[in-house]
């Protein structure tokens, strides 16, 4: 099996040039590629670690079983690490770039995403994953270039452009429609960059025509279909809302189109079922909540895992010879694995994510974070944590202070952003 030296000769200076040259580690340092060193710099973010305390479809204090962003991302990360092993490409760029792909995530998940949208037209919007380049390249501070600037944590050009899911800004983006992961509509435009860091976005896609993703954006993008898609599921069946041995069929099917893939019918989601049947770890029983119900249900979700990720490894390799790495090559994804990937997204959509007791708490949520900008823009600087109110002070005119709201609001977990709306406002919710 090539190891993780060997794929990374197939990257050439370009792919491993930082935005700051940095000079050779001690001798006596441990041995490392560049892109390890990217893994390692994300894994100890901050950012990284309260992704712990942001939601994923549920809210984390809600439950010590339900996933969170954090464990979401260790998940997406293990299967992405694998596929790209699989290829022959650099694992360590896309765990890493799984690892970072929810980092611009605010408080309460797509649902504090839309809110921080509506409030942040003054200053070109917000957006989960051009916030992730934000972080990556100025707030999450590890190196500084020259001019006293943050470059963030100073990745190298490969790993920053997998981590890229939206390779184009916001005037470039396609009206938004469909629904988010957590079952939320999709009303935010998507896209990776905002105009104040495109000079960094344009030294990232240096050679880059158009708006295609490299190969490593592309695993780290299926991958974490693939994870929400069987995990939500699994969520889904242990807190009792998802039976897969008692589904209809035929309820499921219009949520399947209206969120995922309008152009399936009823006969062609019908056989994609059929097939998934087939797998041996499909239950013939409920989930009862003990120990041979646990295993299998781990086995399901690691036989479906394999069965998406070896089907799409067949193809890929099928339709090119390689290598497969940045733009030599595109990863193939078959129709039938999409729908499969959508049948289970619907299944979860229909049972877990449709419910009405969320929609009252989301709109509770998007509230708190209304009142949370509205203060902080209100109060200045002064309440602000230090490094957000450095760039507060200097930010040029309202519209870039506007961002350093944002920015501050988007990097707190869900309890923190309720403790500084209790803080701010001496008043409960609504109140």
């Amino acid at each position: 099996m090539e190891s993780s030296h060997e794929s990374s000769e197939l990257y050439d200076e370009s792919a491993r040039e930082r935005i700051v040259a940095e000079l050779p580690k001690r001798v006596d340092a441990p041995e490392r590629t560049p892109f390890e060193r990217d893994r390692a710099r994300l894994v100890h973010a901050a950012a990284s670690r309260r992704l712990a305390g942001k939601t994923q479809v549920v809210g984390p204090q809600t439950d010590d079983f339900v996933r969170n962003r954090l464990t979401h991302s260790l998940e997406v990360a293990q299967v992405a690490r694998d596929l790209s092993r699989a290829l022959g490409s650099q694992p360590d760029i896309a765990e890493t770039a799984a690892l970072a792909h929810d980092l611009g995530h605010p408080p309460f998940g797509h649902n504090g995403e839309r809110a921080l949208a509506e409030l942040s037209e003054a200053c070109g919007g917000f957006e989960g994953n051009a916030q992730t380049l934000r972080l990556l390249t100025r707030l999450e501070a590890k190196t500084f270039d020259a001019s006293g600037r943050s470059v963030g944590l100073n990745l190298t050009r490969a790993t920053l452009d997998a981590c890229t899911k939206y390779p184009w800004g916001r005037d470039h983006a396609e009206a938004p429609e469909g629904v988010n992961a957590d079952g939320s509509p999709r009303v935010v435009s998507k896209f990776g960059v905002y105009d104040d860091d495109l000079p960094v976005f344009d030294w990232m896609r240096l050679g880059v025509r158009g708006t295609r993703q490299c190969l490593e954006a592309q695993v780290m993008d299926l991958s974490d279909d693939v994870a929400y898609s069987v995990h939500d599921v699994e969520d889904g069946i242990v807190a009792e809302r998802v039976d897969l041995t008692t589904i209809e069929p035929a309820a499921i099917w219009a949520t399947v189109r209206d969120w995922y893939v309008p152009s399936a019918s009823d006969d062609e989601l019908d056989e994609v079922l059929a097939g998934l049947r087939t797998q041996k770890s499909w239950p013939t029983s409920p989930y009862d909540g003990s120990r041979r119900s646990m295993a299998a249900l781990k086995n399901l979700t690691s036989d479906l895992i394999g069965r998406f990720c070896g089907a799409v490894q067949h193809a890929t390799f099928e339709a090119d010879p390689g290598p497969f790495v940045r733009y030599e090559a595109d990863l193939v994804v078959p129709r039938t694995t999409t729908l499969e990937i959508a049948v289970l997204k619907g299944i979860a959509a229909f049972y877990v994510m449709q419910a009405e007791d969320r929609v009252a708490v989301m709109s509770r949520q998007r509230e708190l974070l209304a009142e949370l900008v509205e203060a902080l823009a209100d109060r200045g600087p002064d309440v602000f944590q230090r490094s957000f109110a450095d760039d507060w002070r200097a930010a040029a005119d309202d519209s870039a202070r506007l961002r350093v709201v944002i920015d501050q609001v988007a990097s707190l977990t869900d309890q923190s952003a309720v403790e500084w709306h209790a803080r701010l406002l001496g008043r409960p919710l609504g109140g």
